[in-house]
């Protein structure tokens, strides 16, 4: 009794610290089962729901229709296409890699930016680019068949597009986790296999490959799931895999064909069991670690020499195809955004119809009808940034990423300042591997389990239809922020194993509250890695494209959507005229906008303290001279 009244008297049972936890620990539980569990499970029980003619439950309904009817042609797509991609894409991504980084390749520096320009632009921008070179009535396509007139000019639709698209738009990853694996090797293993007598090409698959084989190794399983879960160029290439279907039937009836609702949560369902098994393997294999015995001073990597001349020239004409493949599509359509539409429409470049209307201002377009008339369409022919459609496009998906991007970071950001501070509980790794949860299940899954589970009044959400109106925008950001979950949750927990623990002893010395702590010492240190998280994420669901399609909405239209749709009007009846122009110039855009945060992040943001410190210095100084004040003196 003393000690009820004791607890009763101090507060300490129910101070504010635990009734903050009782709430946090309920609002993570709310929405961990509410946006995470429940719609997944709707979604695979909804397979064993459907009726058969007679209105009576029939579990195996569906399962039966699968294999009756054309579905596991769409699996079995989408598999084809995920193992070409591993080859195609290893073979390109391996070799870009070597030239610029391994082997002594003249100009290196030129043919990585080529290379790397995938990742300023892709989705829905890129697969638009590589139509307007290579389509039937392309500039490429064009060009080679004058040179060869028995070739055919739809080669570039279907599964050989798909693949062709997907091949280069894929290495990006390479260009980036390969790229740091290489140059993380140890000179002196590689000097010491060349001084026992091996040749380059030896040393390269005896002693350089093997060191890389971990990196690989998660490459080509992220490659195989990317392959398999593709979405932007089987939609817009034409080629029939699983993703695509399950959007088509998403939206579909009833009364237009056999319960299309419940094949495409089958197909759903199909995709999260490969995407589990194959993260599930990639998982058990990085367990089982891979290291490598260097040497105590580590030695940086010196290019090789390819000593045999013929295979250097060979090499170098390799090297400059890729270059070639890479930037052609990122020239063209650089050049075309500044062409009016008849030049865009006939492939011709001409200088004397160079324009700024596919950004900026608008005309007027006349055209004759089919009855002779001469008609007067206003405005018809637009900028991006004078068309409204393109403008709303922009703004709404400006405004849907940023706001999920920064979501993402917030709840990361405190999950994993609980997760250290309670490490050694059981209760730090439920909330990790919940946060890690959606990198289990495709992201055509989660989104398609929103649109049906909450596409009516969800008691769980207090009676609201998220799917409805206006409030489709909502969803989005839902399914954006626990998209990007486990990649901010990866990304933000690294930059936290880099605060001292001795930071934070020292702030409990001086009587700093654990709040106090983390937003005065641990912040500012995480706040730059935080910062890059966001930006990547921003970059991302800027230009997203396979969510859009699956909450396709005419209130939830996003860029990448208003993108694909500019070339489906465009001419009729005058309406669109410039479309393609206007595609052209928003795919620039991107680039501007990819560019800008990549190098905010890489750049800026890759800078250390002592290098951030010395450039607001330089600044400074430059400031004090224009004003005439006395100039910053150096740190020492």
């Amino acid at each position: 009794m003393q000690n009820a009244k004791q607890l009763s008297l101090d507060g300490s049972a129910f101070d504010g610290a635990f009734i903050a936890k009782l709430f946090g620990g309920a609002l993570f539980l709310y929405l961990f089962l509410g946006f995470m569990v429940m719609p997944c499970l709707n979604t695979l029980t909804s397979i064993f729901a459907t009726r058969n003619t007679a209105g009576e439950i029939d579990p195996l309904a569906v399962i039966r229709f699968f294999w009756a009817g054309t579905m596991p042609s769409f699996v079995w797509n989408s598999l084809k296409l995920a193992i070409c991609l591993v080859v195609t894409v290893n073979v390109v991504g391996i070799s870009i890699v070597l030239l610029t980084e391994y082997f002594d390749i003249k100009g290196a520096k030129i043919l990585r930016m080529g290379y790397m320009t995938t990742l300023i632009y892709s989705g829905v921008a890129l697969v638009t680019g590589y139509q307007f070179l290579y389509d039937s009535n392309g500039m490429m396509t064009t060009w080679l068949a004058e040179m060869f007139p028995y070739m055919n000019k739809q080669w570039f639709s279907g599964f050989n597009a798909v693949l062709f698209t997907m091949t280069f738009a894929c290495t990006s990853n390479h260009a980036l986790f390969l790229r740091n694996a290489i140059r993380g090797i140890d000179y002196n293993t590689v000097e010491a296999a060349r001084n026992l007598g091996a040749r380059p090409f030896k040393v390269l698959f005896k002693v350089v490959m093997p060191t890389l084989l971990p990196t690989l190794f998660s490459l080509t399983v992220m490659t195989f799931i990317t392959g398999l879960c593709a979405m932007s160029a089987p939609t817009l290439l034409g080629y029939n895999s699983i993703n695509p279907e399950i959007v088509r039937l998403a939206g579909s009836s009833v009364a237009d064909e056999a319960f299309p609702q419940a094949r495409a949560a089958l197909l759903s369902v199909i995709l999260a069991m490969f995407t589990i098994i194959l993260l599930s393997v990639l998982n058990h294999y990085e367990r089982k670690g891979h290291y490598l015995s260097v040497s105590k001073t580590k030695a940086k990597l010196v290019k090789q020499r390819i000593e045999s001349p013929v295979a250097n020239v060979l090499a170098h004409i390799y090297a400059y195809v890729l270059f070639i493949i890479y930037m052609t599509p990122v020239v063209m359509i650089i050049l075309f955004s500044f062409q009016n539409y008849p030049a865009i429409r006939s492939k011709m470049l001409n200088v004397g119809d160079w324009t700024f209307i596919n950004y900026f201002g608008q005309q007027d377009y006349e055209y004759m009808t089919s009855r002779g008339r001469l008609r007067t369409r206003i405005g018809s022919i637009s900028g991006v940034f004078s068309n409204e459609d393109t403008l709303g496009g922009i703004r709404l998906s400006f405004i849907l990423s940023a706001v999920a991007a920064a979501l993402a970071c917030v709840i990361v950001v405190l999950a994993v300042a609980y997760i250290f501070r309670h490490r050694s509980k059981k209760r730090a790794l439920v909330m990790e591997s919940c946060l890690l949860f959606p990198w289990l299940l495709p992201t055509i899954l989660i989104c398609y389990s929103y649109r049906i589970f909450f596409n009516r009044d969800v008691w769980y959400v207090f009676g609201n239809n998220l799917y409805w109106r206006e409030n489709v925008r909502i969803l989005i950001i839902i399914a954006y922020t626990v998209v990007k979950l486990p990649f901010a949750l990866r990304m933000i927990k690294a930059a936290f194993y880099a605060i001292d623990d001795e930071l934070e002893d020292a702030a409990k010395n001086l009587g700093a509250s654990p709040a106090y702590t983390f937003l005065k010492v641990k912040l500012p240190i995480i706040l730059p890695s935080v910062l890059a998280v966001f930006a990547l994420n921003f970059n991302a669901l800027f230009t997203e494209y396979d969510m859009s399609a699956t909450f396709q909405s005419a209130y939830g239209k996003s860029y990448a959507m208003i993108i694909q749709n500019m070339t489906l009007e465009e001419g009729r009846e005058g309406y669109n005229v410039n479309a393609s122009g206007r595609r052209c110039a928003s795919t620039v855009f991107i680039m501007l906008v990819s560019g800008l945060i990549l190098w905010l992040v890489y750049g800026v943001g890759s800078r250390d303290l002592g290098e951030r410190l010395e450039s607001r210095r330089k600044w400074k100084q430059r400031w004090a001279r224009l004003t005439g004040r006395a100039a910053v003196p150096a740190r020492k």
